[in-house]
């Protein structure tokens, strides 16, 4: 298992530097800013800084909207071609693949049409169609789309990881895998380490915060147990950090890591 961070909580004045300081901490990889991949400025800037780092790119997130089971058609292919543009920058760098979500609670959402299917049953089907092409392209190019279930008050779309993972399961390609949040899991399962466990090889990428949503260490998740789940499931991805700081980074981040380390053993 490997240590990620968001470059948005990194200090540093260029993306060289955050990768100069993410290593000096302790990270082995850094998660993309997708909305800094969108200008050609940006994505040029990341590309050169990490030819000539150890730090490595673990995933994208964020950049694309997050409207995979829209309602309005335009509004889910945009979502798609977004996600195919950020897969080819995985597959080009080395990552795992972008993070999305089926759509947040705040969107326009598809009807519940009971007694003839559920919101969640129709949701679920719509979700499983748009991901198939994407999934096939994704295999076919070495990477993969991150599906994260998301807590109740953010996303009632897939909320526990069982829900995410069928829908691995399902799907049955290497391009589409599990975003596995041990926040979002704290809210949603009764016992995270047994989530995870049950959740198995569908999952490809993690992300860390504390219960408290900021870096871990400062709340009361048992990350030692989550990552003897993970070990125990043969995991040996990225776990990036997506969090917010109690303090400097340049304080925090390498002090977290080390409980991570520790936590890890």
């Amino acid at each position: 298992m490997k240590l990620s961070c968001q470059e948005g909580l990194v200090p540093g004045a260029t993306f060289a530097e955050k990768l100069f300081n993410l290593e000096k901490y302790g990270f082995e990889g850094v998660e993309l800013n997708g909305g800094h991949l969108n200008t050609a400025d940006g994505l040029s800037e990341r590309r050169k800084a990490l030819a000539d780092s150890p730090i490595k790119a673990s995933s994208i997130c964020g950049g694309t909207t997050a409207e995979l089971v829209h309602p309005d058609k335009a509004r889910r292919q945009k979502c798609s071609d977004g996600l195919k543009v950020q897969l080819e920058i995985c597959a080009e760098l080395g990552a795992t693949g972008p993070i999305t979500v089926p759509i947040f609670n705040n969107n326009d959402r598809v009807p519940d049409l009971s007694p003839w299917k559920t919101r969640a049953q129709i949701e679920r089907e719509l979700l499983i169609e748009m991901l198939l092409p994407l999934a096939e392209f994704a295999a076919s190019i070495g990477s993969a789309v991150l599906i994260e279930p998301l807590n109740r008050y953010e996303s009632n779309s897939i909320p526990q990881q069982k829900d995410g993972a069928s829908i691995v399961q399902q799907i049955n390609s290497p391009g589409v895998r599990l975003m596995s949040d041990l926040f979002h899991m704290h809210i949603e399962e009764t016992n995270s380490p047994a989530a995870l466990i049950e959740a198995g090889s569908a999952i490809g990428h993690v992300h860390l915060a504390d219960n408290t949503r900021k870096q871990p260490g400062s709340g009361d998740i048992d990350f030692a147990a989550a990552f003897a789940a993970l070990r125990q499931v043969g995991f040996t991805g990225y776990m990036a950090f997506e969090c917010g700081l109690t303090g400097p980074g340049e304080e925090v981040l390498p002090a977290s890591v080390a409980y991570l380390r520790k936590c890890i053993g």
